[in-house]
């Protein structure tokens, strides 16, 4: 096992639906901090908006310190006991300081946390400059939910030299592997006239170390990369995500990318991007944008700098946060961006791009068709009810699956199998119109608000696309619009469901609510989103699926069968 991955972001754009209500302004607060206006916004949706809304009392309260401390320090590595007594004060009292917008708990935690790191970071290269003592026999407790804090900073530093030295044996037996030489330090069977004489064992740990080393570089940088107000998202997901696990608070830079997950769509330049050692690294480009097309990039290209075609001067932006990069490279269609690039050989150019909407292809559904026993089976495979939040009848799945029937039928198929493996869910409007594929017209499922009366969603189309059999393939991570689908299939007995036990079990509905419609007067910058469960839905025949799932016909053992994973658990 690996301890310190290589951590990056994938960064890529696009918006999506809003309820209005209420209105708040950000004039005189006592303390105008942005972190205090979003505390007030968010539990004022919160209470106001949410199907289920909780009492914020000493119990959530606990949950909010145990949970905010667990997700900015999992692994046990970074506070020391000390640490833990310290923060215990506010155990109790977090929900009264939530409710006065006192974000003192969190300031405390969030400062002896870059203080520990920082003594992490001078003490990690010291322990890497000479071998690890192999020899003698230690022990790694990995299950970091029953270890106990470190005691002092001499014990902490013992953990990470415990896990440093575990990195490294590990980076060893690859490098072993990599050398072709055995453990004895014995180079193997020669294969070639290319052979080249392997390595020293001790040269082998010496780069073994300098592997870890630099994993742990990459990770810092990312870690010094993040600010206060990341740090500060984590908490507002603590508290919003005790009122259910689907409620989530989305910074701007996090909204971008969740109205990409479900658009496919963003309009820029056509390029995953990378930070590495303080550089912007293009690492993908996506094929049909405007990158691509022109042949302005290719991976391994650092971005240096970039100007706007408005603009006479450029940006550096080495060193710079990879969110804040992507600002300044994305943009509307049709507008252009400077980039200077330093190429894989060294040179250095400048390239015009003109911004374009890029589609991501591996976003929208696909098909084949599967020629078996005199036999044609269609195979659609849909990865999520995807849909364009500017206007859904642009690109939607279930306009995408229409078109792809279509063509397979004119391709002779005589059965379809639609694989919903994996796919989370997505537009509910997108699922409904779906199902109605498949049925001459009727109820696909009903919704129910807080204190209202179900309303039951229909396919009023009485057009048929496909009638012949139909196969529906899920497993344990086949949720929300994947199991509306499923569920009113089997209900309507159309459709065989084929895959694990039940499906992930998820039966609530959320909407993403711009937080910025509730303000007047804001000058403190864009305060993003939340993503808010606001209805459940049951099936056709009345019955749930929230914890229960769909019930498959036909029960296939899958990997995720052996894994606690769904609502339920």
């Amino acid at each position: 096992m690996r301890i310190m991955k290589k951590n990056f972001k994938v960064l890529l754009i696009a918006v999506f639906v809003a309820i209005a209500s209420c209105s708040f302004t950000t004039k005189k607060f006592d303390n105008p901090e942005k972190d205090k206006l979003l505390i007030d916004l968010i539990t004022y949706v919160l209470k106001k908006g949410h199907y289920s809304p909780k009492d914020m009392d000493d119990a959530f309260s606990k949950n909010i310190y145990k949970n905010f401390i667990d997700g900015v320090d999992p692994l046990k590595r970074y506070f020391l006991n000390s640490d833990i007594e310290e923060f215990k004060q506010y155990e109790t009292d977090i929900d009264d300081q939530i409710k006065i917008k006192d974000v003192t708990f969190f300031k405390l935690v969030y400062k002896r946390l870059t203080e520990r790191i920082a003594q992490i970071e001078k003490i990690y290269p010291r322990i890497l400059e000479l071998p690890f003592d192999y020899s003698i026999e230690e022990e790694l407790n990995v299950d970091y939910d029953k270890i106990t804090y470190s005691k002092n900073l001499k014990a902490l530093e013992n953990r990470w030299r415990k896990q440093l030295k575990f990195t490294t044996i590990s980076n060893y037996y690859d490098l072993i592997e990599e050398n072709g030489t055995n453990l004895n330090g014995e180079p193997e069977e020669r294969k070639n006239e290319d052979y080249e004489e392997p390595k020293s064992l001790s040269e082998i740990e010496i780069e073994a170390r300098e592997n870890t080393k630099s994993s742990m570089s990459e990770y810092f940088d990312f870690v010094n990369d993040l600010e206060s107000k990341d740090y500060f998202g984590i908490f507002l997901n603590t508290i919003v995500e005790d009122f259910d696990p689907h409620t989530n608070y989305f910074a701007p830079s996090d909204r971008d990318r969740f109205e990409l997950q479900m658009s496919g769509k963003l309009e820029g330049i056509g390029a995953r991007l990378q930070k590495k050692n303080d550089y912007i690294k293009i690492v993908e480009v996506i094929s049909g944008g405007p990158a691509w097309r022109g042949e302005h990039v290719e991976v391994g290209d650092m971005i240096m700098k970039v100007r706007q075609e408005s603009e006479k001067e450029a940006v550096s932006i080495i060193g710079m946060r990879l969110d804040d990069a992507v600002k300044l490279i994305k943009g509307p269609k049709g507008t252009k961006v400077i980039l200077t690039i330093k190429r894989v050989d060294g040179s250095i150019e400048e390239e015009i791009i003109t911004r374009d909407v890029v589609e991501i292809e591996e976003t929208y559904a696909k098909s084949t068709l599967i020629k078996k026993e005199d036999k044609n089976y269609g195979l659609i495979d849909l990865r999520q009810f995807y849909f364009d939040m500017q206007n859904y009848k642009e690109r939607n799945a279930a306009n995408d699956v229409k078109k792809e029937i279509i063509r397979l039928k004119k391709e002779g198929m005589e059965g379809l199998i639609i694989d919903l493996r994996g796919n989370g869910g997505g537009s509910l409007r997108t699922a409904v119109d779906m199902a109605g594929l498949f049925i001459k017209e009727g109820p696909i499922v009903q919704v129910a608000s807080s204190g209202s009366k179900k309303e039951v969603l229909k396919d009023n189309d009485d057009e048929i696309v496909w009638n012949g059999p139909l196969v529906i393939l899920v497993n344990e991570l086949s949720a929300s619009a994947s199991e509306i689908l499923a569920a009113a299939m089997q209900d309507y007995k159309r459709a065989i469901v084929v895959g694990s036990k039940q499906s992930y079990g998820k039966g609530t509905v959320q909407n993403l609510l711009d937080l910025n419609q509730w303000l007047r007067n804001n000058d403190m910058g864009d305060m993003g989103s939340l993503k808010l469960t606001t209805q459940k839905f049951y099936r056709v025949n009345g019955g749930s699926t929230q914890l229960e799932g769909v019930k498959s016909y036909i029960v296939m053992a899958v990997l995720h069968s052996y894994i606690d994973i769904g609502e339920k658990n």
